[in-house]
């Protein structure tokens, strides 16, 4: 099973995260702010990961502590659930639909951190989400996964269709880039190496 089990405490948070790759979508996530549970809850239904997590951040300053350390430390459960890399299809994308929203993701699974954010939501919050805090999320899954990670708006006007969006299509990107594929023997790249 390619499972992973981190926790993170700072003065500013308290974090414990499990992920299951292999899972079937399940859920239990906690971090006092209702829309990003809803997000998350959304990336791993679609993703396929059972995905469980507790944060207790200073929300009485902002969510913006909470929502960049759950990024962090879903980065290194997924670095270190995948481990070596080996039989992985490395790579995932997706474009998903959502009524007016039309989101493109892809991810690399190659070890060098990137990461592009082409996203246009107008509203300032979305319930108690701060809407630029996405952008923060996914800065700090990428690179503390170490992946090449593209999330693309094509169309759309409402904020929660596009965040939804963007949440779904990177948990099916990346159920894509984790997959294995029998004909990868050891690592896909012709460097040999990840």
């Amino acid at each position: 099973m390619r499972e992973a089990f981190v926790s993170r405490k700072t003065k500013e948070t308290d974090i414990e995260l499990s992920i299951n790759i292999d899972g079937k979508g399940s859920s239990d996530i906690n971090t006092g702010i209702g829309f990003f549970d809803h997000m998350l809850s959304g990336f791993a239904k679609h993703g396929f990961f059972d995905l469980k997590l507790n944060c207790e951040g200073d929300l009485n300053v902002d969510g913006h502590h909470s929502v960049e350390d759950c990024g962090i430390v879903l980065g290194q459960a997924i670095k270190e659930a995948i481990g070596d890399k080996a039989g992985l299809k490395r790579y995932g994308y997706f474009i998903l639909p959502m009524d007016d929203a039309l989101i493109l993701c892809a991810v690399d699974l190659c070890g060098r951190p990137y990461f592009s954010y082409d996203l246009n939501v107008k509203e300032e919050r979305i319930g108690e989400f701060e809407s630029v805090l996405a952008k923060e999320f996914f800065y700090a899954v990428s690179y503390s996964a170490g992946m090449n990670l593209h999330i693309k708006q094509i169309s759309g006007d409402n904020g929660h269709h596009i965040l939804e969006a963007a949440f779904k299509a990177f948990g099916k990107a990346l159920d894509m880039a984790t997959s294995t594929d029998p004909r990868v023997e050891g690592v896909l790249s012709t460097k040999g190496a990840l």
